[in-house]
């Protein structure tokens, strides 16, 4: 019962998304979801997850991250081959990526307007459109 109040959000997260909630899972989740919507990387969850005592390797970070996006809970954003982010808000919406600091920022999604969308190829339909805005600094 202890278990269940130290880990009531993340437990709920994980019942709703199907997920068995093992010790590492919880944790995991607790980090993503108690302290509103961020994005994370792998690396940044793993030094997190460190600095919380929970033992778990950067592999089970990713295939936790990895399982927590198929499942729903969170939306992966590519900014290139070797950059990407996790992200805890799932609703419709775009970002500001900095590119000078790394940050991401939510841009809502009413804000961007689309006005046509190309045609598919045969046999695909769009999911979704992800808009990422690249600043840079001016100084």
């Amino acid at each position: 019962m202890e278990k269940e109040r130290t880990f009531g959000r993340a437990l709920e997260r994980l019942r709703g998304a199907r997920l068995r909630p093992t010790r590492q899972r919880l944790g995991l989740a607790k980090l993503l979801f108690e302290n509103g919507h961020r994005h994370v990387t792998a690396e940044i969850l793993h030094q997190e997850a460190k600095g919380a005592g929970l033992r778990v390797s950067l592999a089970t970070i990713y295939n936790t991250l990895h399982q927590f996006t198929t499942s729903g809970l969170l939306r992966e954003i590519v900014m290139d081959p070797m950059r990407f982010y996790f992200d805890t808000n799932t609703s419709n919406h775009h970002h500001f990526y900095f590119e000078d600091s790394g940050l991401l920022e939510d841009i809502m999604g009413t804000q961007v307007v689309i006005s046509e969308m190309p045609t598919p190829p045969k046999g695909a339909a769009i999911d979704r459109v992800d808009v990422i805005v690249r600043l840079k600094n001016n100084a």
